[in-house]
């Protein structure tokens, strides 16, 4: 059985506000939004307290199918393998620039939605991010035409196009909701992995400029028009050598309420000792920036796709994030076999998978959390023992 070693206490957010020493005040982080929920708020201050005592686990459209399954109701490949869930869950907005049914991934967002109020109902997280198609070309986010990112600033050609795009997702988000009829906090990842080169929003065709300014859009439309207080933003890199290249496309500490870089194993050539230590490079870098800005620091993706290596787990991910207050990682989607690139893809394990033992271990150190653990320390109404 899983050792908890956190546990509730009934301080509320208002008290701890009125705490004046100097130590008290530098625990103390607020949303960029000034208006988020009670709820919101002590999910952000929670994740900075939590993060400290470890790290929790997720994974992408953790519910929804895994190597071998689909839409099995109650089931994910994580609980198969140790019984419980992860802590936070991933999913795409991707389609809802359409009004499509089904996300980039084939999930529907009527089950989306409603396994995002069972995740808050039992103490979960959930994230989002947006493959969202280029609003310029009508091709994919993949499609890395210049200029497709200066197109939807305001007085862009597609500006009015990026509007509906985003009322789409705002009727979306605003009834997101959990059994007790509040609004779900959404972590909310947009424009990811922007320092890569793959996406129409990335730097190669982005000029940091307009990057700020579509960010800075964007955070005002669905706050401040759509007044969807429930929101967190995280600002979200691929790689980087330093604080002054990831801080370049930046928005402002009064836009960004996490801050996170994707990276997966197996990429340009690397060994995974290699790997390792550039991920922890990068979490230096990332925590010397967060404390600077009092900001919470996530790894928003990773992975090791097949997970070759058998005690990845351990010898590997929670290397990376030893001695760093990193709030969460979470692995990539379990979609299975691949046809298109007649491959297997898959980054979390799933019964018989021979990374299992490992797992179970990485499952069992006191220092992760998975959703038993969040249910315990009820993240949405107490503050945590700090």
């Amino acid at each position: 059985m899983k050792r908890y070693s956190l546990y509730n206490v009934g301080i509320s957010l208002a008290l701890l506000l009125l705490v004046s020493s100097c130590q008290a005040q530098k625990q103390i982080i607020t949303p960029a939004n000034k208006n988020a929920t009670t709820e919101t708020r002590l999910l952000l201050q929670n994740l900075k307290i939590l993060a400290k005592k470890g790290v929790m686990f997720g994974h992408q459209d953790a519910l929804a199918y895994g190597v071998t399954w689909r839409y099995e109701e109650g089931r994910s490949d994580i609980k198969d393998v140790v019984g419980d869930y992860p802590a936070v869950y991933g999913w795409d907005l991707g389609g809802m620039e359409h009004n499509e049914v089904n996300d980039i991934d084939g999930v529907p967002f009527s089950k989306t939605k409603k396994w995002i109020t069972e995740i808050y109902d039992r103490g979960g997280i959930s994230t989002f991010s947006w493959h969202m198609d280029n609003p310029l070309t009508a091709g994919d986010s993949w499609d890395v035409k210049p200029n497709s990112l200066s197109s939807i600033l305001p007085g862009g050609n597609k500006h009015e196009l990026y509007k509906k795009w985003l009322d789409n997702a705002a009727n979306f988000l605003a009834d997101l909701k959990g059994s007790d009829g509040k609004m779900v906090p959404i972590l909310y990842r947009p424009f990811h992995e922007l320092t890569g080169t793959w996406f129409w929003w990335c730097q190669n065709v982005a000029s940091p400029a307009d990057f700020k300014a579509i960010w800075k859009f964007t955070f005002d439309y669905l706050v401040k028009e759509k007044k969807l207080n429930h929101l967190l933003f995280v600002y979200n890199t691929a790689d980087f050598q330093s604080i002054e290249a990831f801080e370049e496309y930046y928005p402002g500490d009064n836009y960004v309420d996490l801050v996170s870089y994707d990276k997966y194993a197996n990429q340009g050539g690397k060994t995974l000792t290699e790997w390792v230590n550039d991920c922890r490079k990068q979490l230096e870098i990332m925590t010397q920036f967060a404390d600077k800005h009092n900001k919470v620091i996530a790894i928003a993706e990773i992975g090791y796709e097949q997970i070759p290596k058998p005690t990845f787990w351990t010898q590997s991910l929670q290397k990376i994030t030893n001695g760093f207050p990193v709030s969460f990682v979470l692995v990539w989607r379990n979609h299975g076999w691949q046809e298109q690139e007649k491959k297997m893809h898959y980054y979390a394990p799933y019964a018989g998978h021979p990374s299992n033992p490992d797992f179970q271990k990485y499952y069992d150190h006191t220092n992760t959390f998975f959703q038993k653990d969040l249910s315990k320390l009820k993240i949405y109404s107490e503050l945590l023992k700090q």
